[in-house]
Parts: structure tokens; C-alpha cells; sequence
């Protein structure tokens, strides 16, 4: 998928190099600067990212808004429209998502349940940490540490598990909405990430293949916000 978005990247430079060195060298000019052309800043990127297969919703939500605008900038809608169909929009696609995000059964949906499910009921069930219009440290150098759910909402958590003590698979949820969520890690544990994202996103810092290891299983939701692992 990469290499098809690199593909495309090329192509759209060439053809536009080659438009320069006609403009350059023949008259009358061929004008690459038509009515709503900044709407490509929107439309290209995220198709590009529906090519990579990362954050399908966003992209839609993103390629749906980018056409709109490009048809209100052709004077083929009116910009008042747009905006009046802008939140039916981006509630219909993340009504969509919600319906449908478990519907195809991935083999982390069902090692996430598995682990969640073992740990109802006992002491090991995730402890909630929220943040709201605020910030909250955490740290658990030296702790068994069992899994977590973690929010931040208009706000922020920093959340230090390098130095925790895990001995078994675990569960994280994160949820960043319009704030942020910072993981770090210790380096002997394998680390997956399942993405729900609108206008956000998830980010892995760093590749694990650690034969033997736990492994952290990260469930992160983004909305205008984001969960980095570091």
C-alpha cells in the first residue's frame, strides 16, 4: 500500500512539472490553479491514506468535506449547504463506524476480548484514570501493572509503564478526545494497536516481534485528539 501511495505522490509531481515546463515554453497557459484547488490539501491526502488503510473514518469524513467544498468553490452547491450538511455528515459516518466496527471479527478484536473478559471480576480488572480540562502524571515504576483505561477529554495523560512489572498479556484503553493520551513502554514487551480514530489518530513508536514476551494490546479511541505509544 505504501509503495501505491508513493506512486501516486509521483505521478501527481510529474504532472504538475510538466504542466510548469508547458506554461513555461507555450501560450495560452494551462491554469492548474482552477476554482477550489486548495481543496486538494484535503482530498489527496486522504485518499491516500484510504489507499494505506489507516484511519478509514477520518479519511471518509475528510474526502467527504473536501468534495463538498470543492463543489461549493465550483458554485455547484453553496458554501451554506456545505455547512448545514457538515454535522449530519461526520455523525452518519461515525454512526456508521460505531454499528459496524466489530461486525469483521480481526484476530486482535478477539485476543482484546479474550483478555478483558479473563479479567472480570478480579483484582486485575482495569482501573479508570480520566482527564478532564486537566493534565494527570502516572507512573508505576516497580508495580505489577494489569491494564488501565485511560481518557482525556479537553486534556491530557502521561502514562510511564517503562518501569512497571508485567507479567501476562494486558489490555489498555485509551480514549483522546480532544486531548491526549502519551504511553510509554518498557522495551521487553510486545506492543498492538487496535485504531478507532476520527480526525485523529494512533501512533506506534517503535516495531515489537519479542519472542516469549507479554504483549501490551493498546485500544485506543481518537476523536480530534490522539494516543501515541512510545
Amino acid at each position: 500500500m505504501k509503495k501505491i501511495s508513493n506512486i501516486i505522490w509521483g505521478v501527481l509531481l510529474v504532472a504538475v512539472g510538466v504542466i510548469f515546463a508547458y506554461n513555461a515554453m507555450f501560450e495560452p497557459d494551462i491554469d492548474i490553479f482552477f476554482d477550489g484547488w486548495w481543496t486538494l490539501f484535503i482530498i489527496v491526502p486522504c485518499f491516500l491514506g484510504l489507499v494505506r488503510g489507516k484511519d478509514v473514518k477520518g479519511n471518509v469524513i475528510g474526502i467527504l468535506i473536501g468534495v463538498a467544498l470543492l463543489l461549493a468553490a465550483q458554485d455547484v452547491i453553496g458554501f451554506d449547504l456545505v455547512w448545514k450538511l457538515l454535522v449530519p455528515a461526520v455523525l452518519i459516518v461515525l454512526g456508521i463506524s460505531i454499528i459496524f466496527k466489530d461486525s469483521i471479527k480481526t484476530k486482535i478484536n478477539k485476543e482484546i476480548k479474550e483478555i478483558t473478559e479473563r479479567n472480570k471480576g478480579t483484582n486485575r480488572e482495569n482501573k479508570n484514570h480520566v482527564a478532564v480540562f486537566s493534565g494527570l502524571d502516572l507512573s508505576f515504576n516497580g508495580e505489577i501493572f494489569d491494564g488501565a483505561d485511560l481518557t482525556a477529554v479537553f486534556g491530557g495523560i502521561d502514562c510511564d509503564i517503562s518501569g512497571a512489572v508485567i507479567n501476562e498479556d494486558i489490555v489498555i484503553s485509551a480514549e483522546a478526545i480532544f486531548g491526549g493520551v502519551d504511553i510509554v513502554v518498557p522495551k521487553d514487551v510486545n506492543v498492538k494497536v487496535k485504531s478507532t480514530s476520527i480526525f485523529g489518530g494512533a501512533s506506534k513508536g517503535r516495531k515489537s516481534n519479542i519472542e516469549n514476551a507479554p504483549t501490551i494490546y493498546v485500544n485506543a479511541t481518537s476523536i480530534f485528539g490522539g494516543v501515541e505509544i512510545k
